[in-house]
């Protein structure tokens, strides 16, 4: 697999990186301590902070910086999940119970900020505004996506472009963020950085639109979740808002009404008819489209290693089953 070639070429900087997030996370208060470490430690990608390392390696850099901002990145996105798992009212990520099913939501939602106030202290410390300025814009967008998705749930009247408006602003936000301080702290052209943005957002976009069509064709014990969450939250992702907009009136209704409902009871219905439609087949390409996109990005840089790593990353985005 991709994704395992690229942990082992970045495994030195990566064990770098995790030993900022322990120390870190270090706090008097314990229940910060604990419930940071349950939630860091969960058995994560690393996606985030994988692509500060690989977009500051291709120009070069040889600094320390580098493990400081992947570990900014990656308790910024604990700190999303945490928020998140409480807004969702979620009892499992990863094969195992979220944070707020084993310490409370009021525990979740203050590590939660512990971590943001973290992660700005340690901006500060990098002592780069640019780099300052691009990670608290991001921190402010992602807020905003998930005021966004909030306002979608229960909706089944969300257009494509709406949902897509989420991803981007919810999810792909930070992947371009992690890829565009990776460029500033390499020295990059103005062109490089944006290069390495854009790849950062599309790559996120496929990422998470495989993550949606995952809740209706994954496996638990790959996703670590079961199928049909999503909609049992009242989520109107792609698979779903294609079917409502191919099916029959009658196939649009019953997910509709799955929608407003969460649909826990109906779900298999709600499958039928989006296999029935070809909605997954849609999602998986919009997908490799954007995963596309991101390669084309970075065609023109100088081919390396790091390149090569950013290129099978864009691939496993679209290929993963977890």
């Amino acid at each position: 697999m991709p994704i395992e070639r690229i942990r082992s070429f970045i495994a030195q900087d990566m064990s770098a990186v995790d030993a900022v997030i322990r120390q870190k996370l270090h706090s008097q208060v314990a229940l910060i301590h604990q419930v940071g470490e349950y939630i860091i430690h969960n058995g994560g990608k690393r996606l985030r902070p994988a692509l500060v390392i690989l977009s500051a390696g291709i120009f070069g850099y040889s600094g320390q910086h580098h493990h400081n901002l992947a570990a900014i990145v990656e308790f910024i996105h604990t700190a999303t999940l945490l928020h998140d798992d409480v807004v969702d009212e979620s009892q499992l990520r990863r094969n195992r119970a979220t944070a707020n099913a084993l310490f409370g939501n009021a525990a979740s939602v203050l590590v939660g900020d512990f971590l943001y106030s973290r992660s700005f202290q340690m901006m500060v410390e990098v002592n780069n505004m640019r780099i300052m300025q691009v990670l608290s814009d991001a921190t402010n967008i992602i807020a905003e996506g998930e005021v966004l998705q909030l306002l979608n749930c229960r909706d089944p009247d969300v257009e494509e472009e709406n949902y897509l408006r989420v991803i981007r602003f919810k999810t792909a936000k930070l992947f371009e963020a992690a890829a565009r301080i990776g460029a500033i702290i390499g020295n990059a052209t103005q062109p490089e950085e944006e290069a390495l943005a854009v790849y950062g957002m599309h790559l996120g976009t496929a990422f998470q639109l495989i993550d949606d069509l995952l809740d209706y064709s994954g496996d638990y014990q790959d996703t670590g979740k079961n199928l049909g969450d999503d909609l049992a939250e009242g989520k109107p992702t792609l698979p779903l808002i294609y079917a409502m907009r191919n099916g029959s009136d009658k196939q649009a209704n019953i997910i509709r009404e799955a929608i407003r409902t969460g649909g826990e009871s109906g779900f298999q219905t709600v499958l039928e008819i989006i296999q029935e439609t070809g909605a997954l087949d849609y999602a998986k390409q919009r997908a490799q489209n954007e995963a596309e996109i991101a390669s084309e990005a970075i065609a023109n840089l100088a081919d390396s290693s790091y390149k090569e790593c950013l290129l099978q990353l864009a691939h496993f985005a679209v290929t993963r089953n977890h």
